[in-house]
């Protein structure tokens, strides 16, 4: 036998060990339940801490769970706020900075705990019979403001006999007489309006403030004397149908007496007053009843008078308005070619970028999102992402980004993920230069061939952009090139871009889409008889509408669509939404534009074998949409597939096991499919 010094053995163990650690997995589906992202960063007005919510999933309950942790700006002192194992959310410092109020789960509901920054105590402060939101401190902290439920009772029911005592009757029914009675992933909404209320920073009983049977939702601001609270609102007598209106108003905290501010056709929303007290901000538009219009930046003093657009020359719409501690400039983000952004604007209307890569807290497909705050000498706290991450938190420092967490290192630097490109090519429609990105397989081979698979995004107005997605990651991870565009439709491109879906829906877009694969074709990426297909929700409909006007797939996962715009808007949760805006007039007042633009008319074109998939408790797109097509494919003798998802509203990926089950699905009916194995 051969012997071996033993140096020369603990090398080999050594290398083997060193191998062993340097080879990584793909990204897989149980990763999804390991996944954590930042949400709500809020720093300190000193501008030296930061709260924010930590983010993930519970795999044994299946659900989203979020706990409040604190960190210094220098990354250290990296701490949970409190001990308890419950949800919490919405932290808010005190404008000492002396406290953060909070909301925490109970076992009576959500409450509102105070955090004491100095002892490190908490203690729970409110008593509520529903769980609030919009939570915000009084300039002087004595107060908090916040907005919550207050029932009223349902429309007068016919009386029966009582029932015998210990019989099992049928449950009572509901009655409504509300334009808006449903919502997707609540269901039936309770009867009631939602009100503002305050609160002592010390705790005790809440005072409602506003009254009356009128909506009061959204971000709250103060005065600076604590007086005033300002809110967005409708509170003219036809507000349920005029319910693209609304106007910024001011309500007296004592008095509870109410003055409107604004008043033009269109929403005014998230008002913010000046530190000075001198200006409001607010978002807004005129409404000219499209498909799109951008928000608007807008001023106006304290009084209503001098109204003004102050983002006139930037053609993407704001968000999330924070003023600087000098009242001379904001700060605000927007969608700008499928990235999100932070900049300042100043008085005189001049808009400066301060950082990219504003996202990262929606994990399942790559859509804008996240958040920021703003520290009384300027630095910023948002949610750092790219495609390599979920929301991380970032810090924006004289003029330097600086990412403070790395909450998913322990996964992700284990793992090879898909690495995404942007193209740019143009439409053969008018020219038009069309965006969208490119998924590559983990170990991408350009010798090989692959399948491709086009993901339509939702909306159809929103974006796609180069952000992390937990499901282009695992296609990708499949051996699938991925390819998930943004047609004319998609916001982040300006209103006229966007718009060209006004009374033309599905239209042009389904052109930018095939342009884009031809593109991918020519450049190797892509082969004719690999081609697949999917969407949800608006990317269902023009998945639908690809295989009704083409061929050219092997096999399509038609997810959650609209099949027939004529069903749909009179069934749906906001079956009020779309008439005017998506096509002129109501369903039966123009029957043949609104089945015109229903997928539902080239059925009988389809030979693409479809899967067809749909939450059972769907109230945006109905299961009874999703049907028409399985039915008709059916009848047909086309290769179909239901599936219906138990316990699902439209956001199907709401349990991550869904998310799962909705990756593995698609990719087992394209597999079926794939003729080159």
């Amino acid at each position: 036998m051969v012997k071996y010094p033993v140096i020369f053995l603990l090398t080999i163990l050594l290398v083997v060990e060193s191998f062993s650690q340097n080879q990584k997995e793909n990204f897989s589906y149980l990763d999804v339940f390991a996944l954590q992202y930042v949400q709500d960063p809020q720093i300190a007005p000193d501008g030296k801490s930061i709260v924010y919510r930590r983010s993930g999933f519970d795999i044994m309950k299946d659900k989203a769970k979020g706990d409040l942790w604190l960190i210094s700006v220098d990354g250290g002192m990296h701490q949970k706020l409190s001990s308890k194992e419950v949800n919490e959310s919405s932290p808010r410092w005190s404008p000492g900075g002396d406290r953060i109020a909070f909301i925490s789960a109970t076992n009576e509901g959500a409450e509102i705990y105070m955090y004491w920054v100095n002892s490190g105590k908490m203690a729970k402060i409110s008593q509520l019979p529903y769980s609030p939101s919009s939570l915000t401190w009084s300039p002087t902290g004595k107060q908090l403001a916040f907005t919550m439920h207050v029932p009223v009772a349902p429309p007068i029911a016919a009386k029966i006999p009582k029932k015998p005592e210990g019989a099992e009757w049928a449950d009572e029914p509901r009655l409504t007489d509300r334009l808006k009675h449903e919502a997707d992933g609540k269901g039936y909404i309770k009867t009631g309006f939602h009100h503002i209320f305050v609160l002592s920073a010390d705790g005790g009983t809440a005072r409602q403030v506003t009254s009356g049977n009128y909506q009061h939702k959204g971000k709250l601001s103060w005065s600076p004397s604590g007086e005033h609270i300002y809110f967005s609102g409708n509170r003219i007598d036809d507000w349920e149908y005029d319910f693209r209106n609304s106007d910024i108003y001011s309500v007296n905290v004592n008095t509870g007496k109410f003055e409107k501010l604004t008043d033009r056709k269109g929403p005014d929303e998230a008002p913010m007053v000046s530190p000075d007290g001198k200006w409001i901000a607010y978002t807004g538009y005129e409404d000219k009843v499209q498909a799109y219009q951008v928000t608007k930046l807008h001023l106006m003093h304290r009084d209503g008078s001098d109204k003004r657009v102050l983002s006139g020359d930037l053609d993407r719409s704001v968000s999330n308005v924070v003023w600087n501690s000098s009242s001379d400039a904001l700060y605000f983000s927007y969608d700008d070619k499928g990235n999100s952004k932070i900049a300042q604007i100043n008085m005189s209307g001049k808009v400066t970028k301060l950082t990219d890569d504003l996202g990262g807290t929606t994990i399942g497909r790559p859509y804008a999102s996240g958040s920021f705050s703003v520290a009384e000498k300027g630095q910023i706290a948002f949610t750092l992402s790219r495609p390599e991450f979920p929301a991380e938190l970032g810090v924006v420092q004289t003029k330097s980004v600086k990412q403070l967490t790395h909450l998913n290192a322990a996964l992700l630097d284990y793992r090879t993920l898909g690495k995404v490109e942007e193209i740019w090519y143009k439409s053969s429609v008018d020219q038009r230069d069309i965006q969208g990105w490119v998924v590559y397989p983990p170990a991408f081979d350009e010798n090989k061939k692959y399948p491709l698979m086009v993901e339509n995004h939702g909306g159809p107005i929103l974006n796609y952009g180069d952000r992390f997605s937990a499901e282009m990651q695992l296609y990708a991870a499949s051996g699938y090139v991925v390819f998930y565009p943004n047609p004319r439709g998609s916001t982040s491109y300006g209103e006229e871009f966007a718009n060209l879906l006004f009374n033309n829906y599905p239209g042009e877009d389904y052109n930018d889409v095939m342009d884009g694969v031809d593109v991918l074709i020519e450049k190797g990426l892509a082969h004719e008889d690999q081609l697949y297909v999917a969407g949800g929700s608006a990317g269902g409909i023009m998945t639908a509408w690809i295989i009704g006007k083409n061929n050219r797939f092997e096999a399509a996962a038609v997810v959650k669509p609209v099949m027939n715009w004529i069903s749909k808007t009179l069934v749906a949760d906001n079956y009020f939404y779309y008439a005017n805006s998506r096509y002129p007039g109501q369903p039966w007042e123009n029957f043949e534009t609104y089945w015109k633009f229903s997928p539902l008319s080239l059925v009988g074109n389809i030979e693409t074998p479809t899967l067809v998939m749909v939450g059972m408790d769907d109230l945006r797109t109905p299961p009874s949409e999703a049907k028409q097509l399985y039915h008709a494919l059916k009848l047909r003798k086309i290769e179909t597939l239901l599936m219906e998802i138990p316990e699902a509203g439209h956001g199907i990926a709401a349990k991550p096991s869904n998310l799962i089950r909705k990756v593995a699905n698609t990719l087992a009916w394209f597999e079926k499919y794939n003729k080159i194995k």
